[in-house]
């Protein structure tokens, strides 16, 4: 069952950051009463409330308070505090211990009218998907999984540039924060080393002839260890983890995700699509090999040789003809 979700009202969290300046050293109540402009029984309350999300906060009498410990969890106040974006992340964000998928979540406050840059995040996710309704392996506390509503100002025959842009953001990211090499494959994934540590779902409601909203799911594999992936797809999956043998902070990663996306978004809607459409084909090693493809209309062989501005893959078949292709099922020979 999906759990009531956590969001933060009050910008900035003076009280944490007191004490995480403060980190393994006591602050007293009546300090932080001062600082916080509170009675001490009030610091008390938003105490407990820490306590309740998960920080390690010890108390004693006549001491106060002191941080020892600051969990490994998507913490709303831990992103928001290491996030340099201007919109996305910025609006209001939603965490669930646990939910069914959070792209439900995010589509439900999308029709409900949430602004641009809505986020929903959970620690688990019962069930996790992705395209095509195949399921997400979503354990808890271990992997990235968000959802963030945009609204794009697009025709909706445009939207498969969306998931290049996110997959190149989402890309960018795992190499700037880790340096391990990621590639994307067309049309949704995120690999590295040829396996899958990262996937995409985009959903989106339309209007007459334009895009209302689309939300945008991301999963990352980020400290799941091997055996932990069920047995069928453990030979094409993999994690940060198991890339580089040691955890890396979701939170870190996260932010730098949403930051790489507003950059490219904002490219997107002042300069057009070229330079992200330039950045994805860098950023695969598709184009050129030979595949099979199959589509809810039948499939299809031959060579990729291009993608097209709108984001349609090109696919030249043994005659010599070419079709573009929205998406499909990808199997490269």
């Amino acid at each position: 069952m999906t759990k009531q979700p956590a969001k933060v009202t009050v910008p900035g969290n003076i009280l944490l950051d007191t004490l995480r300046l403060n980190q393994g050293k006591w602050v007293s109540g009546e300090a932080l009463a001062k600082r916080l402009s509170m009675t001490r029984s009030a610091v008390w309350k938003k105490i407990g409330i820490l306590k309740e999300e998960g920080y390690g906060i010890e108390s004693l009498p006549r001491r106060g308070y002191r941080l020892l410990a600051i969990p490994d969890l998507m913490l709303i106040q831990e992103i928001r505090d290491g996030l340099l974006t201007s919109v996305l992340g910025k609006a209001d964000i939603y965490r669930y211990v646990s939910t069914d998928s959070t792209n439900s979540r995010a589509k439900e406050l999308a029709a409900r009218g949430a602004s641009e840059g809505v986020l929903v995040i959970a620690e688990e996710q019962a069930e996790g998907r992705g395209r095509l309704d195949r399921p997400w392996f979503s354990p808890g506390g271990e992997n990235i999984y968000a959802s963030l509503v945009m609204r794009p100002s697009l025709p909706p025959q445009t939207a498969s540039r969306m998931v290049l842009l996110v997959a190149v953001a989402a890309a960018e990211a795992l190499i700037d924060v880790t340096g391990l090499q990621a590639t994307v494959k067309w049309p949704n994934d995120i690999l590295v080393g040829g396996r899958k540590i990262g996937g995409i779902l985009l959903e989106m409601a339309v209007e007459m002839d334009a895009i209302d909203y689309v939300v945008v799911g991301l999963g990352i594999n980020v400290n799941s260890a091997a055996e932990r992936f069920p047995e069928e797809i453990r030979r094409k999956t993999t994690s940060i983890l198991m890339e580089t043998g040691k955890p890396f902070s979701r939170v870190l990663l996260l932010c730098r995700f949403l930051e790489f996306l507003e950059d490219g978004y904002n490219t997107f809607r002042e300069s057009g699509f070229e330079s992200i459409l330039t950045r994805w084909k860098a950023l695969t090693d598709m184009v050129g090999k030979q595949a099979s493809i199959r589509t809810i209309n039948g499939l299809y062989n031959g060579v990729i040789v291009d993608m097209d501005h709108n984001g349609f893959l090109i696919l030249r078949d043994n005659q010599g003809g070419e079709m573009r292709l929205f998406s499909g099922d990808i199997t490269i020979m």
